[in-house]
């Protein structure tokens, strides 16, 4: 089960998801949010940690894509729409509110499935439609991720806000139990 912790916009909340068993850290560029960093701070914040890390975008081009992943030294990019890069693993991410366009899926490493808005979930019965490797995120937290790898059957899950004591600074103790219930349901 790949087991991925977003949102991360400091050094000891990176090191916590690590020594919890994440399998992977996300780090958001989209300016607008309270999770923002630079990919010099992802950089840093990722630095010499054993974890995939995730490069979360929205609406970039490819060489935008390509140069912020490289300053960052990020595995994979997670993209919200935008252009398909070359180089790094591409996880395609949607917004699920009615139906699921997958038509950008098809160079996907990976489906990531998010709730119609940060911190909201879906119906988890609804990634089980979804061919190949499929993420469930979207309003998971260590108190239903359980049921939801139970419902969806999915390669891997992501939590952000719920794991959280204010927008960007993560709670440990809910790290720990997040990634521990994921990998007993799996």
């Amino acid at each position: 089960m790949m087991v991925k912790v977003c949102g991360i916009t400091r050094r000891e909340d990176a090191e916590a998801a690590v020594e919890a068993g994440a399998s992977a850290i996300g780090f958001v560029f989209v300016k607008r949010s309270p999770r923002y960093v630079t990919p010099e701070r992802a950089a840093e914040l990722g630095g010499g940690l054993k974890v995939l890390k995730v490069g979360i975008f929205e609406d970039e081009s490819a060489a935008a894509l390509e140069e912020m992943a490289r300053a960052a030294k990020l595995d994979v990019v997670q993209l919200y729409g935008g252009e398909t890069p070359t180089g790094p693993q591409v996880w395609r991410a949607f917004r699920v509110s009615v139906g699921v366009d997958l038509k950008l899926a098809a160079n996907a490493d990976a489906v990531l499935l998010d709730g119609p808005a940060n911190g909201i979930g879906f119906d988890w019965a609804d990634a089980r439609e979804v061919a190949g490797k499929v993420i469930v995120a979207g309003g998971l937290n260590p108190s239903n991720v359980a049921e939801a790898i139970r419902v969806a059957r999915p390669w891997g899950v992501d939590a952000s806000s719920g794991l959280e004591v204010s927008p960007g600074i993560k709670d440990h103790d809910k790290i720990r139990r997040f990634v521990q219930a994921a990998q007993e349901a799996a």
